[in-house]
């Protein structure tokens, strides 16, 4: 496909997301799109983390779109190759790759309210759009942490996101910071080729046994010959965990029988009663994002792997030391701390229609119309915005009801003629409003944690308190008594034109 400098619509990111918006697209009917991939392949954070024992944590057969099912997964949870490759061949399958532009990262995008359309500048040139679709994902940008000296230690430094695949750690020390869903997945899988390993623990997380097994070839083929079954599985899969929702968003105290599961789960694992007393949590189970392993608890008794329980306050040479005095020596510090969930980098590269960038916007904390629009930023969407994510469930399930709004938003944005939609901000606060009352009560507030889940004013911007049905009627179609029908002011020719609402829109 040759590019274009214009586009009717640009999608930013090439995961689940922008993959899945592009598919979306071309079901509707347009095929006048691009997306823009910063990398040189497909895959978002199933093609940057390939840290050893990177897998998912949510069974294969939800986890993956409903429109293009995979009967040959391997596992019942499967790792991080088996799931790029299939995001590969979902490319491949519906021809997206003419339509993308790799190594092309977004460095801004300005809506031009003279000409009603978006200014996007790359790192290869710049083109235009009348929607931008923002699908970048919160798991994207690394956070690294601010710890003095980490920038003059001596030996290899690098995130689980960014692993090092050309540094051997044979017979080196090792230090893990953080015990994420990263490091509970690394940690085991390192621990045999390492001469001493170091894990530093904030916060002892919640763990449940993984429900780990390969699937037998029986299994795939009855799958691929009767659809019927895989659909049952699917199913069941997803009915399982509505189920489970209640529990977290409404009633925490439910959760107490899941603890004694976790608890039970250690106790098997772990002999040590000091140990034990270490690996417990202080708070809620949910509260933090549960992690499933059945490796975790016997690596942390093994002679050569060492606990501290505190952070890492400081790097003098080669020397850590945590924030309780603990001094450990090593040649490689691998830092599982997470992303940038709450503060997307994105964001500072959006200006919308007042001249505001998303960020300053959105400096009291993220908010978003049913996960998908912004104010003041018009023809501008998310997939995966604010208050979509989810502390039990597959996140395809919320992708594609963002992606049913994105089609809906579309037939009605080509009714309007040459027009713009910008969400109300008075519907945008309504809505945020009706979230956070839900939210204030669930485990993910309530619960006792400090998590990724709430932004640096403790306001919680990423989860989605209801169901993964509930959020898919929410999202079934657009409401256009919540928006603006913006289009271009009429004016001289020397005139410098604004933006308005033109009179008899849908308000």
């Amino acid at each position: 496909m040759v590019e274009r400098d214009h586009v009717r619509v640009a999608v930013i990111g090439t995961g689940f997301g922008g993959l899945g918006a592009a598919v979306r697209l071309r079901r509707s009917g347009i095929t006048d799109f691009t997306l823009l991939e910063r990398a040189d392949s497909v895959g978002g954070t199933w093609r940057d983390n390939t840290y050893p024992g990177c897998a998912c944590d949510v069974p294969s057969h939800l986890y993956s779109f409903s429109f293009a099912p995979n009967p040959g997964w391997p596992r019942n949870f499967s790792g991080q190759p088996a799931i790029r490759a299939y995001l590969d061949w979902v490319t491949d399958t519906y021809d997206l790759r003419p339509h993308i532009r790799f190594d092309t990262e977004v460095t801004a995008a300005r809506w031009d309210a003279d000409r009603l359309h978006w200014v996007i500048e790359t790192s290869r040139g710049s083109l235009t759009a009348d929607v931008v679709v923002s699908a970048g994902g919160p798991l994207s940008d690394p956070r690294l942490p601010d710890i003095p000296g980490l920038d003059r230690f001596p030996g290899r430094v690098f995130h689980t996101a960014r692993w090092d695949h050309d540094h051997s750690l044979r017979g080196k020390r090792v230090a893990v910071i953080g015990t994420g869903a990263s490091a509970i997945q690394v940690v085991p899988a390192i621990q045999r080729e390492v001469r001493r390993l170091t894990v530093f623990q904030r916060t002892a997380p919640w763990v449940l046994p993984r429900a780990d097994r390969a699937i037998t070839s029986a299994e795939r083929l009855l799958h691929e010959k009767i659809p019927l079954t895989r659909a049952a599985r699917r199913k069941l899969l997803w009915g399982v965990r509505e189920l489970q929702v209640g529990a977290f968003a409404k009633h925490p105290e439910q959760l107490r029988l899941v603890e004694r599961a976790a608890l039970l789960h250690m106790r098997r694992a772990v002999r040590d009663k000091a140990l034990r007393r270490r690996l417990t949590p202080e708070y809620r189970i949910g509260c933090k994002r549960i992690l499933l392993s059945n490796e975790w608890y016997p690596t942390l008794t093994r002679p050569h792997v060492d606990l501290v329980s505190a952070g890492l306050k400081e790097v003098r040479g080669s020397t850590l030391v945590a924030t309780d005095g603990t001094e450990v020596e090593a040649d490689v510090i691998v830092l599982g701390t997470g992303f940038q969930v709450t503060d997307l980098p994105i964001a500072e590269r959006i200006t919308g229609a007042g001249g505001v960038t998303l960020a300053e916007h959105w400096k009291d904390g993220m908010a978003a119309l049913r996960g998908s629009t912004a104010d003041g930023f018009p023809n501008l969407l998310f997939v995966i915005g604010p208050n979509t994510g989810l502390g039990n469930s597959s996140m395809i399930l919320m992708i594609e009801a963002q992606l049913n709004y994105l089609a809906d938003y579309l037939a009605k944005l080509g009714s309007l003629g040459k027009a713009a939609l910008s969400p109300r901000p008075e519907a945008v606060a309504a809505y945020n409003d009706g979230l956070q009352r839900r939210i204030s009560r669930s485990v993910w507030n309530t619960g006792g944690c400090d998590s990724w889940y709430l932004d640096a004013r403790g306001r919680n911007t990423t989860v989605w308190p209801g169901t993964t049905g509930e959020f898919r009627r929410a999202t079934r179609s657009v409401d256009l008594t919540e928006y603006e029908v913006v289009r271009a002011a009429a004016r001289p020719a020397t005139a410098t034109g604004t933006a308005t609402v033109t009179e008899g829109e849908p308000r």
